[in-house]
């Protein structure tokens, strides 16, 4: 039998050459061996992508805002606020972040507390406001900007608040409860859920188009200031409502122009706590965030730090369930007794959002006014912070975000 040994040499290999006049080695340099980097191939495609959306019949606009927010959030993340266009400098049309900056937001915040107050329609001036709230929206669509809705639903008795604060213990105890399919203020949410309906359904740009928004409702639900907060509704419930809100929008009502997004405030310290009251993949397409409490008080790269793992771990759930991640809501506002933070924007927050490789499509900063600003006036003494932080090189303005209305081929 004949063996064969075949030996590799991982150095350099020496040749006996017959033709070598003293028989001296000579050296051969071995092949260079060049490994390819891993590519990580996303699995979500322009033909497939309906299927990891909550509404597989949306709209081809609304199927581009999903896929390109996720592309988009790989590598930057767009600059918003509520209530942009109409907040601070009264009703002048030119959003806050553009006198600032010179550029509009990337993303325009909006609620629907007005446009389904028990007030409207029989009070002209709930109808001035939704009026103005729907011509924001669309003006911010033909600008390209993403628009997202919260939703400030006043409690079902007298609907004179949404703060639990405002009500008695038997009214907190009770008003989710009577939401939930087969309660006694069961159809009266039915009702608030169809002017929702008919204003998504009828919110069209000049081509006749619907124009896609993303919907938050019942968010920061993990604290007990809102009537549908953890203390007033079991993790259950929570699901059953948001569950039943998505389906009767989208089965129901036909609403096919909604990205859905789950918004807990910030109390969670990993993605077991922050799925406690999550309603599924099913029903969710963003999942978002909203942190005011680790920027608050100068906690400076401490609080940036616990912000960053938080959004890190909603960051990585986003990519393993192919969805949307995004900071929902944040700030720091700057009052006549509480002075701005040197480099809150441009050091603290840009840290908090970018590293340790999270991704979020979007970060929004809450809407100035009531006896101060969270994006800064352009004679504040955080103008230039703020200047800094929007032209870092992953924040993006208006004039800067790519077309997110359009499906790539």
């Amino acid at each position: 039998m004949k063996t064969i040994f075949v030996t590799i040499l991982t150095s350099a290999i020496f040749v006996l050459t017959s033709c070598s006049k003293d028989d001296t080695p000579v050296a051969v340099t071995p092949p260079v061996v060049v490994v390819p980097p891993v590519v990580v191939v996303d699995p979500v495609t322009p033909q497939n992508v309906r299927t990891f959306m909550v509404d597989p019949n949306a709209t081809l606009e609304t199927v581009a805002l999903f896929y390109n927010l996720r592309k988009f959030s790989q590598t930057k993340f767009a600059v918003g606020q509520q209530d942009a266009f109409n907040a601070f400098y009264s009703a002048s049309g030119i959003s806050d972040v553009k006198k600032t900056t010179g550029f509009d937001p990337a993303v325009l915040g909006s609620d629907f507390m007005f446009i389904t107050d028990k007030s409207n329609p029989t009070n002209n001036w709930f109808v001035q406001q939704e009026n103005k709230i729907i011509q924001d929206t669309k003006d911010a669509y033909s600008k390209g900007i993403i628009n997202i809705f919260c939703w400030h639903l006043r409690e079902p008795n007298s609907e004179d608040s949404f703060y639990a604060k405002d009500m008695t213990s038997t009214q907190q105890q009770t008003a989710f409860k009577s939401i939930l399919p087969g309660g006694t203020k069961h159809d009266w949410y039915k009702l608030k859920l169809d002017k929702v309906a008919s204003i998504a359904n009828n919110l069209k740009d000049n081509n006749n188009k619907l124009i896609p928004f993303i919907f938050r409702p019942f968010h920061e639900f993990d604290g007990s200031w809102f009537w549908w907060g953890a203390s007033f509704c079991s993790p259950e419930e929570y699901k059953t409502v948001f569950q039943f809100t998505v389906d009767y929008l989208k089965n129901t009502k036909k609403v096919h122009n909604i990205l859905y997004s789950f918004s807990p405030d910030n109390t969670y310290s990993n993605a077991a706590g922050y799925l406690n009251r999550y309603p599924g993949d099913g029903y969710v397409d963003v999942l978002g965030m909203d942190n005011y409490g680790d920027f608050a008080n100068n906690q400076g790269t401490t609080g940036a730090n616990r912000a960053n793992s938080k959004l890190k771990y909603l960051s990585d759930l986003a990519i393993e369930k192919k969805k949307i991640a995004a900071l929902t809501e944040t700030g720091y506002q700057v009052t006549n007794s509480i002075p701005a933070i040197s480099n809150w924007f441009s050091s603290y927050l840009y840290d908090a959002l970018t590293q340790n490789n999270v991704q979020l499509a979007f970060v929004m900063f809450w809407s100035n006014g009531n006896g101060g600003f969270y994006v800064p006036t352009p004679t504040a003494a955080n103008a230039a912070d703020f200047n800094t932080f929007v032209k870092k090189p992953k924040a993006v303005l208006q004039n800067t975000l790519p077309a997110m209305y359009v499906l790539p081929n």
